[in-house]
């Protein structure tokens, strides 16, 4: 791999990570994910902003794209570390030692996390919102992002070249042959943006009030290039991955997009009967309805559908006296993230005993879901019973179309 020119004086050095792990130890990346860390060099001073980890050969990576550049770690005077999570630190005591010298420069509650995750003290400078570092010819000035998505983060801008290192914020899961997005092909694109939406539900969700807040804060700076750490580099149209965060950050209190996700869960088949026919009438209102089938779909892409959806159909049935233990964690996930204020429907069997909406309804009160209607059952589902789901189902529909639209 060779290192991407930003512009002169700055390159993207990066590695390509397979889809053997799960991105967090939590989340499936069956496309892969980019690492990228970034070379700034001035006329005196040479900056290098956020580290990889030794994952799938990163390091390694690194060091040879640097090297075609004549450079290596003990060129490195300024160490930018823009957030604190291990992707883009994991090197740090390594690239201490081959540099010993060299300042590292992050947010005052990053230099505890230093220590802490690395045992390291000396030569770490802590900086503020507008502080900058001059390389000669390009400066560094940063910018405090509190929780985009940990309490420490920040972004570095260059004002000479306009350039903007966000780190984990406008980043993406995937890989793509292309850095930056006026190279992509239509392929490229077909995976960008949902890999960008599920990466938003997956990592940044629930801090969705802080990305309104940080996108705020940039309001009023030039910005001409958008370079994450995860993802493509945007230099043609960097405006067109922050309205795409704004609007994934307002979905977290709806209303979203006018679409429902139905995810279900069924052991022998009596909740399951209900699936088609909810389905049916749902789409009968001309609704796009995003299936999932748990545990079989991962709670990502569950995830990363309810986010965009205004409304949620939640099928399963009661287990021994409780929840079905793998919708249980679905919706644990969703609270977890702030899936807040969406319209609800609820249907199940229950064997000899019902006992799942008694731990349903705390998360209905807790993400405050307007809950249509509950539709269970003993055994198998009676034609009443399918007449039943099917005028919620139609209310449900209903109430979406007419939020959305509101």
């Amino acid at each position: 791999m060779k290192p991407d020119m930003l512009v002169p004086g700055i390159h993207r050095v990066y590695a390509r990570i397979g889809d053997r792990d799960l991105f967090e130890g939590i989340w499936p990346i069956p496309h892969g994910v980019l690492l990228n860390s970034y070379v700034v060099q001035g006329s005196a001073k040479t900056a290098f902003i956020d580290l990889v980890k030794d994952w799938e050969g990163a390091v390694g990576s690194v060091k040879e794209q640097m090297a075609s550049l004549g450079l290596s770690f003990k060129d490195i005077d300024y160490l930018v570390l823009n957030h604190m999570e291990p992707d883009h630190t994991g090197s740090l005591a390594q690239l201490c030692e081959e540099n010993p010298q060299m300042q590292i420069l992050c947010t005052k509650k990053a230099v505890p996390l230093v220590k802490a995750f690395y045992g390291i003290e000396k030569n770490v400078r802590a900086v503020a919102s507008k502080e900058s570092v001059d390389l000669g010819g390009k400066t560094l000035v940063f910018e405090e992002t509190p929780n985009i998505h940990w309490p420490e983060t920040m972004m570095t801008y260059v004002p000479e070249d306009k350039v903007l290192f966000s780190c984990d914020a406008f980043g993406s899961y995937g890989q793509y042959a292309h850095c930056f997005d006026d190279e992509l092909t239509q392929e490229e694109w077909d995976l960008l943006i949902p890999e960008t939406e599920r990466y938003y539900a997956n990592i940044v969700s629930s801090f969705s009030q802080f990305v309104q807040r940080g996108i705020q804060k940039l309001a009023g700076v030039e910005i001409k290039m958008i370079a994450p750490s995860h993802g493509v580099v945007w230099r043609k149209d960097p405006a067109k991955v922050i309205d795409l965060y704004l609007k994934l950050a307002r979905y977290m209190n709806g209303p979203a997009e006018k679409e429902i996700t139905f995810v279900y869960s069924s052991m022998y088949g009596n909740t399951a009967a209900l699936v088609p026919i909810i389905k049916q009438a749902l789409e009968e209102e001309h609704l796009t309805v995003r299936l999932h089938e748990v545990p079989k779909d991962h709670a990502s892409f569950v995830l990363s559908s309810a986010w965009r959806s205004s409304g949620l159909v939640i099928g399963m049935p009661t287990y021994e006296y409780r929840m079905f233990p793998p919708m249980y964690h679905i919706l644990d996930v969703l609270e977890r993230s702030h899936v807040n204020n969406r319209k609800v429907m609820r249907f199940g069997s229950y064997g000899w005993s019902g006992g799942a909406q008694k731990q349903f309804d705390p998360f209905v009160e807790a993400l405050k879901w307007d809950c249509l209607g509950v539709i269970e059952y003993q055994g198998a589902p009676t034609e009443e019973d399918k007449r039943k789901a099917v005028a919620v189902a139609k209310a449900l529909a209903k109430s979406v179309k007419e939020w959305s639209d509101s």
